[in-house]
């Protein structure tokens, strides 16, 4: 549930602003790069769906790896 509170608002500008703790920041911060990295990954996987894959034997061989 969300509750706003408009009595006690902070504008900078015409804009109203939000304080946040550093540590509720940084784990919002860090939901986003989540968020962002599983997108990247979605659009990764459908792109390469159909497509035939390459063996580590393959990529050893390629690269001369032991």
């Amino acid at each position: 549930m969300v509750k706003v509170v408009e009595r006690n608002s902070i504008k900078i500008g015409k804009e109203p602003v939000v304080i946040l703790t550093l540590k509720k920041w940084e784990e919002i911060e860090e939901t986003i790069e989540d968020l962002e990295d599983a997108a990247r990954f979605n659009i990764a996987f459908e792109e390469s769906r159909g497509k035939n894959s390459i063996s580590l034997e393959k990529i050893k061989k390629k690269y001369k790896l032991k």
